[in-house]
């Protein structure tokens, strides 16, 4: 497989949904799709499906369209599923709770390690096997097992400076849930600012069109 650089955040964005929809295809017995039929599914057209999958070298056989099993593969494959990183919680109240019992990370490329909080009524406390730690053992813990990515549940004040000192420490790999636009000063950092309000709120905006519109029929 080739892929063609540079591929472009959204299209990188689309692969996990990519991911889902065949693996639905896949329980459901399906063994081959093709482009229109995929795009009919996913509500994109089969146009843009043939472009994003070709920027990693395309899968497709002319009058076959895709085999389901081997592109779910191939896209585990490129979004390094496999690859089992670890990473660690900061923040044990009940988003990082929310976020430690229902994610299954390694299902998703990632192995949870380790869980920080200051809390002194959580310290201590077991979450998903893994003991609640006090955020002072950041560092010591960070040096000894080497996490590469960090999960923030924790207030937006306290994101900016947590951050700076998991960076020193070698992450350089953040998924933000602090409510906080996570914009680090280093140009090897990557992060992914997670804002469940937003689109609660994008909801809520088309709801009220909505009825904006049934209003005026």
């Amino acid at each position: 497989m080739s892929v063609k650089s540079p591929v472009s955040l959204s299209v990188i964005r689309r692969l996990p949904r990519y991911y889902r929809f065949l693996g639905e295809l896949k329980k459901a017995g399906c063994a081959r799709i093709s482009s229109r039929e995929l795009s009919e599914k996913m509500g994109l057209t089969a146009s843009q499906i043939r472009q994003d999958l070709n920027c990693f070298g395309g899968f497709g056989q002319q009058g076959y369209g895709y085999n389901v099993n081997s592109l779910y593969d191939e896209i585990a494959n490129i979004l390094g599923l496999n690859h089992q990183l670890n990473a660690i919680l900061i923040g044990v109240g009940n988003l990082g709770k929310a976020v430690a019992a229902h994610i299954n990370f390694e299902e998703r490329g990632f192995r949870l390690i380790g869980l920080f909080d200051q809390n002194p009524n959580l310290i201590g406390t077991v979450r998903e096997g893994i003991t609640v730690m006090d955020t002072s053992y950041l560092v010591d813990f960070c040096e000894k097992y080497h996490p590469v990515v960090a999960i923030l549940c924790i207030p937006k004040s306290a994101a900016g400076e947590l951050c700076e000192r998991l960076v020193t420490s070698g992450i350089k790999s953040f998924w933000n849930f602090s409510h906080y636009d996570l914009t680090l000063r280093y140009d090897d950092v990557i992060v992914e600012n997670v804002h469940l309000s937003d689109s609660l709120m994008t909801l809520g905006y088309r709801v009220n069109e909505r009825f904006k519109q049934n209003q005026t029929q």
